[in-house]
């Protein structure tokens, strides 16, 4: 069997670290969304035996350090299976940069191996098999905008986002998510209107869901690599309705409310950051 599954990235259209743990473990709150860009994961069954993961990505682990690779073994290890297994990843997400490619990827495997071998699974129970992946991992099983709170576990479906378009620009750096965590202990958060941003994308409301963009990481993260903040403002002095830093960073996205400005941003902006994309908002459930 064969079979190719799309794995979106995510974007946080709000993020608030409501407990840090002395574990370091955090409860968040976040509101999320699944956007066009993609990675495109195939999955294909073998008399192997064996589970092998292949990349076009130089740099993805191939190894146990890989979500995808940990999704499969952790999925055929929950169902008795014994089947073998050929994962190949076509990465088009940016690596390291806020956008949850690795968790989407793992969230895909599940999703298709569900579907493969008719295991009945429902969106729950894998989200719940996917946290002992990954924290965003749930939220990718959904694949759709949402509440996300506790660690990543409590998913509430919103929803869908009025019609709106994001720029996408990521600086040349790479942010581990595990050091911006650490660093919470030491800085006073700002907590974002979380509740306001739910009420927003409930009543369908464009200037509001703007208006409560917020991501309480952003301060931590910037400190480091004061060019989020430099990309942040560009992109609304080009024309974004609003900008704001996905999850740990460093990927900073603008909003618009139409193609044809994110366009023109896209254009704008690509001039100054070598590394940008241009995506809407989707629904993979």
């Amino acid at each position: 069997m064969k079979m190719i599954i799309k794995a979106p990235a995510k974007l946080n259209l709000g993020l608030d670290a409501t407990s840090v743990h002395s574990n370091k473990e955090v409860e968040w709150e976040m509101v999320m969304t699944s956007i066009s860009l993609c990675d495109y994961v195939t999955l294909e069954t073998n008399s192997s035996g064996k589970i092998e993961i292949d990349t076009d990505s130089g740099f993805l682990p191939d190894d146990g350090r890989n979500l995808a690779l940990k999704a499969a073994r952790l999925f055929f290890q929950d169902n008795h299976i014994s089947s073998g297994l050929k994962i190949s990843i076509e990465k088009n997400i940016p690596v390291a940069a806020g956008l949850g490619g690795g968790s989407s990827d793992a969230a895909a495997v599940l999703r298709g191996l569900n579907t493969m071998f008719r295991t009945g699974k429902t969106l729950f129970e894998l989200a719940k098999l996917g946290l002992q992946i990954d924290s965003d991992v749930p939220y990718c099983v959904y694949g759709k905008t949402a509440k996300v709170s506790g660690y990543g576990e409590v998913i509430t479906p919103l929803p869908k986002l009025p019609s709106m378009w994001f720029v996408l620009a990521k600086p040349n750096v790479s942010v581990s998510t595990p050091k911006i965590i650490r660093s919470l202990h030491n800085v006073e958060l700002d907590h974002p209107n979380i509740n306001g941003l739910v009420s927003a994308v409930e009543s369908q409301n464009y200037e509001e869901i703007v208006g409560n963009l917020a991501n309480t990481l952003e301060t931590v993260t910037s400190k480091m690599y004061p060019q989020i903040l430099t990309i942040k403002q560009r992109l609304q002095k080009y024309g974004a309705d609003g900008s704001l830093m996905t999850g740990s960073g460093p990927t900073v996205y603008g909003i618009c409310r139409k193609q044809s400005r994110a366009n023109r941003v896209f254009n704008s902006i690509s001039g100054f950051c070598h590394e940008v994309y241009i995506a809407r908002s989707i629904e993979t459930n």
